[in-house]
């Protein structure tokens, strides 16, 4: 392996890791101050044709899918010797490897993460990506701003490590045999075996099994999981790692799916953590009792200006796309946008928050908050109803999805009551705007005490254009 200490602008820093087809290292622009993973061919592979255009399709697949549940690829170089590189988003977190190393999470922690890993990898499924070597190295954190004064930072969960992924119509027995020993599916050794979406099934399996379980050794029926663990949780994880494919789940959808079931609960996106200091690690709070406050929030600030927009009456975004009728006495919070979701042309999508008391929806579980999002890069991924699902909550009692049809668009509603952390009530929706508008997504921490019928004023109230 050749040290390097300049690749294109950025001046390497060190060695983050190597692999058998790659080295990853750390980088800093100097001129935006920016830190980033630039991951470059190994040299012994550099004149092989079939690594170098797995390489390179690496790169193709992180830039088309450009979701923040998965690595993102800033930039694509080569060196002078001829090796490719590409600049991808560094995950200043670390890898469930390392965390795994320091010794077993606690059992909520792993439900939730376990939940967040689900979600990424169904991203991919729904692209119509195989990843193939779902392991704990390429399960990856980076810390982002909750915009908030709470001293969270929050942590987004980053699928890594698309070299072996390839799209399902390639993924089959003309592929080379490809993945992690524990974690890789026993199909992945049969040259002629159809490789699909039910091989990551298995793989999050394992994972989940490291997880949950006391020992993840063997395949035998009995899951031996940790005090705590529900005990349909082993039924959903004997079934991913069913040995044939066809005993499975499908995807990692309906994985996700039975494990909410198995779960009674549903965990919540991502995970908020307080700033570590060095060799402690702390437990984590679910940032979906918080509501959007390191998931969704697309305020630059909790203020509400001296021209702030309180009802009754209307309210609208920066952008003019979005408006909602604003119950009495809540306002507009300041916002610039959908924080982390960026549409076709690159920019921040609309969005908008409004509460009674935007300085304090954040700090005081008893102030109730809702928050409406406009996407055209979701609705081009996704549905309402799989939206809804990828937004689940732990340490909450879910009710039955139901439907709501308000202003023209047909709502798929998920509630979340008795929450344990934050807000005690959380209500996911999501619909289909008006032609190509995108997908609305609305979540709403309602006042103590109001009917679903609050709810359904909200989405009576919201036009976007």
């Amino acid at each position: 392996m050749i040290s390097l200490a300049q690749i294109g602008p950025y001046r390497i820093e060190r060695l983050l890791g190597a692999g058998s087809f790659a080295t990853v290292w750390l980088g800093h622009d100097p001129s935006l101050g920016a830190r980033v993973a630039i991951k470059v061919l190994a040299d012994n592979w550099s004149h092989d044709l079939r690594v170098r255009e797995r390489f390179l399709d690496e790169a193709r697949l992180l830039w088309r899918l450009d979701h923040e549940r998965i690595v993102r690829v800033y930039s694509l170089g080569e060196l002078d010797d001829g090796r490719p590189y590409l600049v991808m988003a560094w995950a200043d977190g670390g890898s469930l490897r390392d965390r795994l190393a320091a010794g077993p999470m606690a059992v909520e922690e792993s439900m939730c993460l376990l939940r967040e890993i689900v979600a990424g990898v169904a991203v991919l499924h729904d692209n119509g990506i195989v990843h193939r070597d779902l392991t704990p190295g390429n399960v990856l954190f980076r810390s982002r701003s909750a915009g908030s004064r709470s001293g969270l930072a929050a942590e987004q969960v980053v699928i890594a490590d698309l070299g072996l992924a390839k799209a399902l119509a390639a993924a089959s027995g003309l592929t080379a045999r490809a993945g992690t020993p524990g974690y890789m599916a026993p199909e992945q050794d049969d040259p002629l075996a159809l490789v699909d979406t039910r091989a990551d099934v298995y793989g999050l399996g394992r994972l989940g099994a490291k997880l949950l379980c006391t020992s993840t050794a063997g395949r035998s029926k009995q899951v031996p999981l940790r005090e705590g663990v529900p005990q349909k949780i082993g039924d959903v994880l004997r079934t991913a790692t069913a040995h044939q494919p066809e005993d499975r789940y499908p995807d990692a959808t309906a994985f996700g799916a039975a494990l909410d079931r198995a779960a009674a609960v549903t965990p919540p996106r991502a995970v908020a953590r307080p700033r570590s200091t060095a060799g402690r690690r702390r437990s984590a709070v679910a940032v979906g009792a918080v509501l959007a406050a390191a998931l969704v929030t697309a305020m630059g600030s909790d203020s509400v200006d001296g021209g702030a927009q309180c009802g009754p009456g209307p309210g609208t975004d920066p952008s003019g796309r979005i408006t909602v009728t604003l119950p009495t006495a809540w306002c507009v919070a300041e916002g610039t946008g959908w924080d982390g979701q960026r549409g076709p042309d690159g920019e921040l999508e609309p969005a908008l928050l409004m509460s009674p008391a935007p300085d304090r929806w954040i700090s005081d579980p008893a102030v109730p908050v809702a928050f409406v999002g406009l996407s055209r890069s979701i609705a081009a991924r996704t549905t309402p109803a799989a939206f809804v699902a990828e937004q689940p909550h732990a340490g909450c009692t879910a009710a039955p999805v139901r439907t709501s049809r308000q202003a023209g668009v047909d709502w798929v509603v998920a509630e979340y009551t008795s929450c344990r952390t934050g807000k005690s009530t959380i209500v996911e929706t999501a619909g289909v705007g008006p032609g190509d508008t995108g997908l609305i997504y609305v979540q709403v921490a309602p006042p103590a005490g109001s009917a679903s019928s609050f709810v359904d004023t909200v989405l009576a109230g919201v036009r976007v254009r």
